[in-house]
C-alpha cells in the first residue's frame, strides 16, 4: 500500500477512536453498500481477528453499520447508527468467525433484500485505508479513492477492448484495469480505475455492449 501524503497515514477526518477499525470500517461499509447498488433490507456481518476482538470498544460496528447507511467517516450520525439503523428497519447481525489465514481487520458482508444478496469481503489496511477483495465470488483489490467502472460480462474475446475504446472515445485514461471471471467463457467481472469523472451517460454506452449484463459507476469514497 502506498500514501500519498500524511494524511493517509494520520487517517481521515473521522468519528471514533481508530483510523483502522473505526474510519476503515465506515469505508468499506459505504463501498459494500455501492457494491450492492441500492439499500439492503438486512445484513450479516462477520467480523475476523482484530476486528473481531475489539468490534465493540472500538466501534467497527456502529462504523461499519453508519457506512452501510452511506454515512462518511466524520458524519456524527455514526455513533447512533445501530439505532438508526434499527428505527428504518435495517436488520443488522454481527457475528465473529476465525476462519485461518485471514487478514486481521476482515469484515464479510452479506446484504440481502427481496431483488438478491450480494457477499462482500473488505479489509482495513491502515490510515483509514481499505481494500474490497470479493464481490459475489469475484476476486478484486478495489480501494474505493478513484472513478471505478464495474463491468458484470459474458467472458469472451474483444470484450476489455470494447469497453476501453468508449472510454478512449471521451479521452478517459484508464489508471487501473483488472478482470476476475467464474470460469472460461462464463461470467465475468471488469474493474476499471480511471483518472478522470466517468459519466452515467458512459456506463449507459458500456451497458449497451453485446454481453454486458450491468454496469456499475462509482465515484471515489
Amino acid at each position: 500500500m502506498k500514501y500519498r501524503s500524511v494524511f493517509d497515514i494520520i487517517g481521515p477526518a473521522m468519528i471514533g477512536p481508530s483510523s483502522s477499525h473505526t474510519a476503515g470500517a465506515a469505508r468499506i461499509g459505504r463501498m459494500a453498500r455501492r457494491l450492492f447498488g441500492r439499500i439492503p433490507h438486512e445484513v450479516d456481518i462477520e467480523f475476523c481477528g482484530s476486528f473481531a476482538n475489539t468490534y465493540q470498544g472500538h466501534g467497527t460496528d456502529v462504523a461499519i453499520t453508519g457506512g452501510l447507511m452511506n454515512f462518511d467517516t466524520h458524519d456524527p450520525r455514526i455513533k447512533d447508527a445501530l439505532k438508526i439503523a434499527e428505527d428504518i428497519g435495517l436488520k443488522i447481525r454481527i457475528s465473529t468467525v476465525d476462519p485461518p489465514g485471514e487478514h486481521p481487520n476482515t469484515a464479510w458482508i452479506t446484504l440481502q433484500d427481496r431483488a438478491g444478496t450480494m457477499r462482500v469481503k473488505g479489509i482495513s489496511v491502515g490510515g483509514g485505508k481499505i481494500a474490497m477483495l470479493e464481490a459475489d465470488g469475484f476476486a478484486m483489490n478495489l480501494s474505493g479513492d478513484a472513478w471505478t467502472a464495474l463491468v458484470f460480462h459474458k467472458d469472451h474475446f474483444g470484450m476489455i477492448a470494447s469497453v476501453a475504446s468508449v472510454l478512449a472515445d471521451q479521452r478517459i485514461n484508464i489508471a487501473k484495469m483488472g478482470m476476475s471471471r467464474k470460469a472460461k467463457g462464463q461470467d465475468a467481472l471488469l474493474i476499471i480505475e480511471t483518472d478522470e469523472a466517468i459519466a452515467d451517460s458512459l456506463g449507459s454506452r458500456i451497458a449497451g455492449i453485446a454481453d454486458v449484463g450491468q454496469v456499475r459507476i462509482l465515484p471515489p469514497l
